[in-house]
């Protein structure tokens, strides 16, 4: 196999495992659906933002987002306020709740990770170090920017 094509595998493979341990990562986590988490997400790193925003971030549909961000708001999560800059339009805002509930929801992550490493027979934490490495540097390599 030539290394490009090897490359390509390996890239395939890297794409597959990491959605599959992301996932995986979450299992523990019931209550809170992946597609909330990833508005969190979103509002924590870039503020608040309008629903429209949000879906293009987030890469899915308008009503998909606003259906996300209903959810979200009847958890108390986030709030929807009309945007000063656009009376037809709303801001949503991460709330202290949401903000909370993130930092659980990556707090328990962390731990799940953590716990699969020190219990794993050969991985370290030089391991997982060299693997966010390469993971943010793709990443960066990007339009995405790192996460």
């Amino acid at each position: 196999m030539a290394q490009s094509e090897s490359l390509l595998v390996a890239s395939s493979d890297l794409v597959t495992y990491a959605a599959r341990f992301v996932r995986a990562s979450r299992q523990h986590i019931h209550h809170t659906p992946p597609a909330g988490i990833r508005v969190l997400s979103l509002l924590d790193e870039h503020g608040a933002s309008g629903v429209s925003q949000l879906a293009t971030m987030d890469r899915c549909s308008q009503p998909t987002m606003s259906g996300a961000v209903a959810g979200l708001v009847e958890r108390g999560w986030v709030s929807k306020e009309p945007d000063p800059r656009d009376a037809r339009a709303s801001l949503v805002t991460l709330t202290d709740s949401g903000r909370s509930a993130l930092a659980v929801v990556r707090r328990r992550s962390a731990e799940t990770v953590s716990a699969a490493i020190t219990d794993h027979p050969t991985l370290t934490a030089h391991d997982l170090d060299t693997a966010v490495a390469v993971l943010v540097a793709v990443l960066e390599a990007t339009q995405e920017g790192p996460q």
